[in-house]
């Protein structure tokens, strides 16, 4: 697209989605993660979109605030009597210089070089027009063309003959043209079909009697224009999202142990020699460094993984950043705020909460770490527990370096327990700990003679 090209971009997304049998409107439902409006708004950012109108009806507040933003208007189709009716509806704000892309915001996966094509050929003279071939076009519009292969009108499905439903060259409704030609055309539109809908298609026929000719281009693959109506097209659409996201990783050296076992709803950004086993989930924004391995059945969400850590089977990482060289699980849980330094060590079935831990400690088994600064080279014992809240208020645990604390020790926040100190097993911690103190705190141990265990009655 020219730079000095005005363009207008439509999203169609009042329609309610009664085949999806929910209550979130059709278009708020996820692919990869983001709503499927979502992608269309992104797209329309990407291809330099100056204005972005998005056409709501059903579930109209919610939509409007989920999709909110400077750059966006709302247009309300208070009755959805069709596509050509929901463009009537914002042709008031459409700028009479532009090039108008109309998009679909239950279309997620149209990409921004084809669409970029589409915008290039509109001109005083020319429209755009999006079609595919399919193999079964059941239910689509149909391409009409003459003899010699100019398209000449769009025929729906319902309202097609017999002959012309053997058509497979199916309407996708994406189409650019200029706002003066929307302006001439979009008042002729007529509803006597079997739908009673004012279609935007039939503005092809109207182009045609305007001298105006239709220039085609298509997809590269048929899933870039499919739309979701039920959960089977969104099951389907989504697989082939995450195939599209594992081939661009493994382009860029990443080895996933098996592609069609992998999951990125958000971004991901990966280093060199990175491996990903089966069943990994990456939500939000992630970083993997060079060298990071991740095992099966991992989710990582909103997190930053430093060089050569490696993140064993089971694990949760989230809202937290790891250094080089950690060794995470397996089945360990680090949660918001924890950040670890170079060569920290969380081992199986460990909970880690606004944890600050620096370099070389270690926390292997069985064991809460909330809201506390461990400082380098400590040991936290098997079933070590920092207590941290008291029902209302959470409080902090500070351990200098070279501590260690023996298992199933109770730490009772707010505590301070100096460097090179030791907590014997099985202390409950209540008082601050100076540098290299032994602190014992246990109940006193009785041994009891002849003692005879209870029976049942």
């Amino acid at each position: 697209m020219s730079q000095t090209t005005s363009l207008d971009i439509l999203v169609l997304a009042a329609g309610k989605g009664t085949r999806m049998r929910s209550d979130l409107p059709k278009v708020l439902h996820p692919i990869g993660g983001k709503a499927l409006v979502q992608h269309v708004v992104d797209t329309a950012r990407s291809i330099g979109g100056q204005q972005i109108l998005i056409i709501i009806g059903h579930g109209a507040e919610k939509v409007e605030a989920c999709m909110a933003a400077p750059d966006v208007k709302f247009v309300l189709q208070a009755q959805q009597l069709g596509t050509g009716h929901a463009v009537q509806q914002a042709l008031p704000k459409l700028r009479n210089d532009a090039t108008v892309l109309i998009l679909y915001g239950d279309v997620p996966l149209t990409r921004a070089d084809t669409l970029q094509k589409l915008i290039a050929a509109v001109s005083d003279k020319q429209m755009g027009l999006l079609t595919v071939n399919m193999q079964d076009p059941t239910g689509y519009g149909r391409i009409i063309r003459n003899a010699s292969g100019a398209v000449q009108a769009i025929v729906e499905h319902k309202d097609a003959n017999d002959e012309q439903r053997k058509i497979s060259e199916i309407n996708t409704g994406i189409m650019a043209v200029k706002t003066r030609h929307l302006q001439q055309w979009l008042p002729q539109l007529q509803n006597n079909n079997s739908q009673g809908e004012y279609y935007l298609t039939d503005i092809i026929a109207l182009a045609q009697q305007s001298g105006v000719s239709i220039h085609v281009e298509q997809p590269n693959a048929v899933e870039e224009v499919e739309g979701i109506n039920n959960r089977q097209q969104q099951a389907a659409l989504e697989r082939f999202y995450q195939k599209q996201k594992a081939n661009e990783l493994m382009v860029v050296g990443v080895t996933l142990l098996d592609p069609a076992r992998f999951d990125c709803r958000g971004n991901l950004q990966t280093g060199r020699d990175v491996v990903i086993d089966i069943n990994c989930v990456f939500e939000g924004d992630v970083v993997l460094g060079d060298g990071v391995v991740i095992e099966p059945n991992c989710i990582i969400i909103n997190s930053k993984i430093g060089s050569n850590t490696h993140i064993k089977a089971y694990s949760h990482v989230e809202d937290s950043v790891l250094a080089a060289d950690c060794d995470i699980g397996p089945y360990a849980r680090l949660r918001p705020g924890t950040q670890l330094a170079d060569g920290v060590k969380i081992g199986n079935f460990v909970e880690t909460k606004k944890a600050v831990i620096a370099k070389g400690s270690k926390v292997n088994h069985l064991s809460y770490i909330g809201d506390a600064i461990i400082g380098s080279d400590v040991n936290v014992g098997a079933g070590t527990i920092t207590c941290n809240y008291d029902g209302v208020n959470k409080f902090k645990t500070e351990i200098g370096d070279n501590v260690f604390v023996g298992s199933n020790s109770a730490l009772v926040a707010p505590l301070k327990i100096g460097s090179g100190s030791t907590i014997a097993a099985g202390s409950v911690i209540t008082k601050d700990i100076e540098s290299a103190e032994l602190a014992i705190a246990r109940g006193k141990q009785r041994n009891i003679q002849g003692w005879q265990r209870p029976t049942k009655k």
